[in-house]
């Protein structure tokens, strides 16, 4: 199975990726996580370092894939989650695409491409160009992860019409949203109102998870030192047991980014006036008593 992970710019993605890896590591799957960002940090939390990139690698061997071998590009990450990046070219120059291209071809040019259960690929923010939306020719699912903003739920909807315009020429699926770090759901249940998808996990707004990311390690490695995460860890587990249950998958149908914008807007809009109606009443009941 082939996943394809993607999310908003600093939404905890790649965070949110490694414990779903490890998760489906748990289950007894071998997996490999390719992160495809030119920042080349996706798989940090796995392996709390910066890994080499296979566009560097090869660039080393002058691009001769027959001298590139598995342990110059695999790295043995936490929980025995297998972790590749692919890297990138110079910023403002190439294109990203081209390198994820490179890093299926040389897993393939390794056999690493069909030795695992699960290939996980955390893709760049919410750029869904030609480029960073190549994983996805090659995923059985795309996984896409939010919160309950505004910003977030609207790169949802770009994201998910990138998944339905893929659908028609691949095998390709959306198995569903995970909410990461959110005390509310009320945008998200909106947006899924009119743009029908299963909603996977919401996990809470839990300080830890955006602290993990920092440390270097993944919810469940926190957990050895601090049992007291291990609920937070069960979140990650059902999205893999979700996912490990084959589900049929949807093809999306994206609203448009008019109607997203006014959907998300005037529920933001309501919010605010409501809060704000409170704030005068109780400014009001303030006066009264003084």
């Amino acid at each position: 199975m082939k996943l394809a992970i993607y999310g908003k710019g600093g939404i905890g993605k790649s965070t949110t990726s490694c414990n779903i890896s490890i998760a489906l590591a748990r289950r007894g799957k071998q997996v490999l996580q390719i992160g495809c960002d030119p920042k080349h940090d996706s798989t940090f939390t796995l392996t709390g370092f910066l890994i080499p990139t296979i566009i560097d690698t090869l660039q080393i061997k002058d691009y001769h894939y027959e001298d590139v071998w598995p342990e110059d590009v695999i790295y043995k990450g936490y929980g025995g989650v297998d972790c590749v990046e692919a890297g990138g070219p110079p910023a403002g120059a190439g294109c990203g695409g081209y390198v994820v291209g490179e890093t299926v071809k040389s897993s393939k040019e390794l056999n690493a491409f069909y030795e695992y259960d699960i290939i996980s690929f955390d893709v760049l923010g919410d750029v869904v160009c030609g480029g960073f939306a190549s994983p996805l020719n090659y995923a059985d699912y795309c996984l896409i992860i939010t919160d309950n903003g505004f910003d977030a739920l609207f790169a949802t909807n770009r994201i998910a019409a990138s998944v339905r315009e893929k659908t028609c020429t691949h095998p390709l699926r959306l198995a569903g949203l995970v909410g990461n770090r959110t005390s509310k759901r009320d945008l998200i249940d909106k947006y899924v109102e009119v743009c029908p998808m299963p909603v996977l996990e919401i996990l809470p707004l839990i300080e830890n998870i955006r602290v993990s990311r920092i440390k270097g390690k993944t919810l469940f490695e926190m957990v050895e030192s601090q049992p007291y995460l291990n609920h937070v860890c069960d979140f990650y587990l059902n999205t893999a047991d979700q996912v490990l249950a084959q589900p049929e998958g949807i093809i999306p149908k994206e609203v448009s980014d008019r109607e997203i914008f006014s959907l998300l807007s005037d529920s933001y809009l309501n919010l605010f006036g409501n809060e704000e109606q409170k704030f005068k009443e109780n400014l009001l009941d303030s006066i009264v008593l003084i």
